[in-house]
């Protein structure tokens, strides 16, 4: 752990099996506190598990697991208060409105619902507040498990797939949500299988496969730490030069600059999806 953070939630050598499989195999990580950190993998990879093993739906065999700085089985009602869950299994009451569901979850948690015309605003569900669940599109229904999820200002909320079924304009809502809730101080644990998402709002994040971590940092140390060890340099005359990097690659390039030939030039590094693919042989 970052000796000048406090982590929220930590694991360390966090093992389960369900009966002769291994599901978990000695999960380490810690999430600091303000961060948005990504947790990926293919399906089947263990990140639901693990989810529910940070919110003690299930119970490890072994290791070590911490919330809110104490021992997981020691945590209180009063923690969890201070938790949201979005996921597949968000139960939105059917029968009720939009808003209704809202105003239930935030008395549930011990909120007013003063709030709640603001975060409908904020997603576009404004005019549909008084739309039954049942009557909703797959879109209306995520913005409204996400809204449900955050009504009552959770210090930490889990997140599995919060943009999934979203037009682009309701994910870039999303996405301003999850930077202005880590600029006040809220931590994110954020599962996603756009790279583009994880990219762009996780500050950390880490690649679990068959069970296990095989890769954590920042998006864009973990896409330098694979990058190719090749230069392309697009000239005016030449056409596309790829050349290695090494002295006399540099050589030629410092060449090219001289007779002004050089229009581009950057090195060559994976976007997250292709270090994904080398790191865990599936699509994600």
């Amino acid at each position: 752990m970052n000796g000048t953070h406090s982590a929220v939630l930590s694991m360390e050598g966090v093992c389960l099996s369900f009966g002769a499989k291994r599901v978990l195999d000695g999960l380490t990580f810690d999430v600091i506190r303000g961060e948005c950190f990504g947790f990926l993998g293919p399906s089947g990879a263990g990140k639901t598990t693990t989810i529910k093993l940070l919110t003690r739906q299930l119970t490890a065999d072994t290791g070590r697991i911490t919330l809110f700085g104490r021992p997981i089985e020691n945590a209180s009602g009063a923690d969890y208060n201070r938790i949201g869950i979005l996921s597949d299994t968000s139960a939105l009451y059917e029968r009720l409105t939009i808003e209704e569901n809202l105003r239930l979850y935030a008395q549930v948690r011990g909120r007013g619902g003063r709030g709640i015309p603001a975060l409908l605003e904020r997603v576009g569900l404004d005019r549909d507040r008084k739309t039954l669940i049942k009557n909703c599109s797959k879109g209306m229904r995520q913005r409204a498990a996400l809204l449900a999820t955050l009504v009552h200002s959770p210090e930490l909320v889990f997140l599995d797939e919060p943009t999934s079924g979203l037009d682009p304009a309701a994910r870039a809502e999303v996405h301003k949500m999850l930077a202005e809730l880590r600029r006040a101080g809220t931590t994110v644990f954020l599962t996603t299988h756009d790279m583009a998402e994880a990219e762009s709002c996780c500050d950390r994040l880490a690649i679990l496969n068959e069970g296990r971590i095989v890769t954590m940092g920042t998006p864009q140390s973990l896409t330098m730490e694979h990058a190719r060890n090749r230069l392309v340099v697009t000239t005016r005359t030449h056409g596309v030069v790829e050349l290695t990097k090494d002295a006399a690659s540099a050589d030629t390039v410092r060449d090219l600059l001289v007779v002004g030939e050089v229009l581009s030039l950057h090195s060559d590094e994976p976007n997250l999806e292709e270090v994904f693919l080398e790191l865990t042989g599936k699509e994600f």
